[in-house]
């Protein structure tokens, strides 16, 4: 995004936000237009050259989360991976409860690895080998980023 401490607009709408306790996204339309149209490697280039980690929308949706209190766990398996959105401070059995009810009402355990972890290890195999995957009960609290294999027994 190009400097936007120099608009008018910008800094008004900045000022309003400190003033109500609010944050600012700039966004440049333009900019994200040009990403959208590029390939994956190319647009990773484009926002390194613009001195960016990730593109406006990115932070956009970061920001609407935090603001709205949600958090994203995932679940992957042979057939489809697959992200949920949850409430931060859910309970593991009641995320488990979004996917199915099921779930929720035979919660046994969740089995857990970070995503991060997930995708330094190359595998779950390879996660659990280094003692990054565990299994947690009903009184966990969900995390951002958690791959999650539930188990339960109805």
């Amino acid at each position: 995004v190009a400097d936007t401490s120099a608009n008018p607009h910008v800094q008004a709408v900045k000022k309003y936000a400190a003033e109500e306790g609010a944050e600012v996204i700039v966004v440049s339309a333009k900019m994200e237009s040009e990403i959208a149209e590029l390939p994956a490697d190319e647009a990773a280039e484009f926002l390194a050259m613009a001195g960016l980690e990730e593109t406006g929308l990115d932070r956009l949706i970061k920001a609407g989360f935090k603001l709205l209190g949600l958090m994203t766990f995932l679940t992957a398996g042979e057939i489809e991976s697959r992200a949920w959105t949850i409430k931060q401070n859910t309970k593991a059995p009641q995320a488990a409860g979004k996917i199915h009810t099921d779930f929720e009402r035979g919660f046994i355990r969740a089995e857990i690895v970070s995503y991060d972890d997930l995708v330094a290890c190359g595998s779950k195999a390879a996660a659990r080998e280094k003692g990054l995957v565990r299994l947690e009960g009903k009184d966990y609290v969900m995390q951002d980023g958690d791959v999650v294999e539930f188990r339960f027994n109805v």
